[in-house]
């Protein structure tokens, strides 16, 4: 699946939304304007084209149960909108890279219960009209559960399979006591959790795979040089010899070997810094193979150090487009943005605005002679203003 515009309408701050991702898309704003809502947007699409909106279906995407209300936008100076609508644009490259495919949804929030309602509901293939249904028409129908799912039509099954691969969509946000194995991950995803869970059991599929020397498309020493101060990691169970009996510790830990300290000082995840450990969750994001075909990460740049970031985006990136995969991620740390081939199309850079009314406005970032004339990198640019998103302040 390639995506090639996503549209948004009435959700949240997102008024009137607009955009055409690439694979690799880095979203830059100030604080509360809008980007962790974008985010949720695609995973309420992806929730409702694969299955239905439902408290279940956006907690498994990682997504913030709202009250009711809140779902919807309503600006001061607007008209509150009757439905939320959402529209994605794709070609289908598992068959046909020619072909083009919409799907658009209007959905009624909740109200009582926590089901999202469906208006009406359409498929395209190019201008031809595939599948469509409205509550109106189809009072007969189950209004809560996606009825292109429903659909046994042979010209729309393969179209399903394609669409299988937004099903998975998840926002992984990461935290620390996860990572370390001393937390349960609540977002229990396959082969790793959105808040960093069963990273130990990832770490052991990719280092299997790689039969210890690569790391997906990397060489270890390049992931261990990325950490600095790691000789060598392994996946193995907690023992007393490294890490203390009182810690309570999953059944598999990442145990480190320290190049400064002696070869027989080992220690677990639970003792490491936080940063290596966010290195390697975000590396196996891309390496893994039974990871999402297309997922998000908010605050990408967590726990890591300024330079550490740079480099961390542009294997990142790298290792998403030699996977064929699609992620979104957000950040507000200004080095993400030097280590971005901005000038391959794949690679799409977008700031995000707060508009004096309250909506949201996303734009496009591109290279042009202006920017190169600049001769500054893209992080000097953003901090002093000359990109967009970020806080008028004193």
């Amino acid at each position: 699946m390639l995506i090639k515009s996503i549209s948004v309408n009435n959700f949240k701050a997102c008024q009137q939304l607009v955009f055409e991702p690439g694979r690799f898309n880095v979203i830059i704003g100030s604080n509360g304007s809008g980007k962790s809502s974008l985010l949720e947007a695609i995973g309420v699409i992806s929730a409702a084209m694969t299955d239905r909106v439902n408290n279940t279906t956006l907690v498994d995407r990682g997504i913030r149960l709202s009250t009711n209300s809140l779902y919807q936008s309503n600006f001061k100076n607007g008209r509150r909108a009757p439905t939320i609508n959402f529209e994605l644009v794709w070609k289908d490259n598992s068959f046909n890279i020619d072909e083009v495919y919409t799907y658009k949804v209007s959905l009624n929030a909740p109200n009582k219960d926590n089901a999202w309602r469906y208006n009406t509901e359409v498929l395209l293939k190019g201008n031809e009209k595939m599948y469509g249904q409205s509550g109106a028409s189809n009072m007969d129908k189950n209004q809560y559960v996606s009825g292109l799912m429903l659909k046994n039509d042979p010209n729309i099954q393969q179209i399903k399979l394609s669409l299988m691969k937004l099903n998975r969509y998840g926002i992984f946000q990461p935290n620390t006591p996860t990572l370390r194995g001393t937390s349960s991950d609540p977002y229990q995803t396959e082969p790793i959790g959105l808040g960093g869970g069963r990273l130990a059991e990832a770490l052991n599929d990719i280092l299997v795979a790689g039969n210890g020397e690569m790391f997906g498309s990397l060489y270890i020493d390049d992931v261990l040089e990325l950490i600095g101060w790691a000789k060598e990691f392994k996946i193995t169970t907690p023992k007393k010899t490294n890490i203390n009996a009182s810690v309570s510790a999953a059944r598999r830990v990442i145990e480190f070997s320290d190049k400064y300290m002696k070869s027989e000082k080992k220690f677990t995840a639970y003792d490491a810094s936080e940063g290596a450990l966010y290195v390697l969750l975000l590396l196996s994001l891309a390496a893994h193979e039974r990871t999402p075909a297309i997922f998000a990460v908010d605050n990408f740049d967590h726990a890591m150090n300024p330079r550490l970031a740079k480099v961390t985006t542009r294997m990142f990136s790298k290792m998403i487009l030699e996977t064929d995969k699609t992620v979104f991620l957000t950040t507000h740390n200004p080095l993400v943005l030097d280590g971005l081939d901005i000038q391959n199309d794949d690679i799409r850079l977008f700031t995000m605005d707060r508009l004096k009314d309250g909506q949201v406005k996303l734009r496009r970032i591109q290279v042009d002679k202006t920017l190169i004339d600049e001769n500054q990198p893209l992080s000097r640019l953003w901090v002093n203003g000359r990109l967009g998103g970020v806080p008028e302040l004193l």
